[in-house]
């Protein structure tokens, strides 16, 4: 059974950081890629970030660029530190996972969800 289980939400007040991990379980993982995705109210699911564990591939959303870093230390974990966080970054963020060789973008394409963890950054 695969799980995929975020961590590390909260709240925060803007330019300060958090960090996201993610912990995948019931697959190797070795060929996902794992990443995260984000919703804030009334709005559809967007990409955050995403990477692959071999070869390495890491593609940032242009809203994170600069200020979100991701990383995975093994096949299993993926994190996901948020720097100079703006309101508009509050949203539930999601990790995903997808096997595939390329990071892709869309929400089709990733076959396994985490529950979401709550980010809000105050003004």
């Amino acid at each position: 059974q695969v799980q995929l289980v975020e961590s590390g939400g909260g709240l925060v007040q803007a330019g300060g950081s958090l960090r996201l991990s993610c912990a995948a379980s019931g697959r190797p993982f070795s060929n996902y890629v794992l990443g995260w995705f984000r919703q804030a109210p009334g709005k559809g699911r967007e990409f955050v970030a995403g990477t692959r564990w071999n070869p390495r591939s890491t593609i940032y959303a242009e809203s994170v660029k600069g200020r979100f870093t991701i990383s995975r230390e093994d096949a299993k974990t993926v994190d996901l530190q948020m720097d100079n966080l703006k309101p508009e970054d509050t949203a539930v963020y999601y990790c995903a996972a997808d096997q595939t060789t390329v990071v892709a973008t869309n929400t089709q394409n990733y076959e396994y969800w985490g529950q979401g963890t709550q980010v809000t950054v105050s003004s």
